[in-house]
């Protein structure tokens, strides 16, 4: 018996085109019944994956703002970093509102949701850990503030 190796090459260098190429990352994205914003796709991997906010509201959350009552200072950690847009999730507050936040280090401010947490620890978001130009993995000191 006979074999021709030259089938069994190209049905090889065939099949080899699907096996090294990527899985497409298309999948229709996700919106947060909460925020009403876009949720990173599930092969969700790097900081731009996860942060699925727009330039737009980035813009807007980092817009200059002033005044307002301060309620304290707090130290914070990345939260949720599947959980989109701009919020910090404080013991400062005990009913959902909005405010801002002060990265002292960077000097940079960002309106956010402030939202209960419970225990005694801050989580922020993912964006508004960029916008403040914060280390994500570290913790960070924040001043609070409420708008009003």
């Amino acid at each position: 018996m006979r074999y021709s190796l030259i089938p069994l090459f190209f049905v090889l260098a065939a099949c080899n085109d699907y096996v090294l190429m990527e899985p497409p990352r298309t999948a229709p994205q996700s919106i947060d019944d909460q925020s009403g914003l876009a949720l990173p796709a599930e092969d969700a991997i790097t900081v731009e994956d996860f942060d699925t906010t727009t330039d737009e509201q980035r813009e807007a959350a980092a817009s200059p703002s002033t005044g307002g009552n301060s309620i304290g200072t707090t130290v914070a950690s990345l939260g949720d970093a599947g959980a989109p847009g701009f919020w910090l999730e404080t013991p400062l507050v005990s009913a959902p509102t909005t405010g801002r936040v002060r990265n002292p280090q960077s000097g940079r401010t960002v309106q956010v949701d402030l939202r209960p947490a419970p225990g005694g620890s801050s989580r922020i978001s993912l964006a508004a850990m960029r916008l403040l130009e914060a280390p994500l993995t570290e913790l960070v000191t924040l001043e609070v503030f409420l708008n009003g």
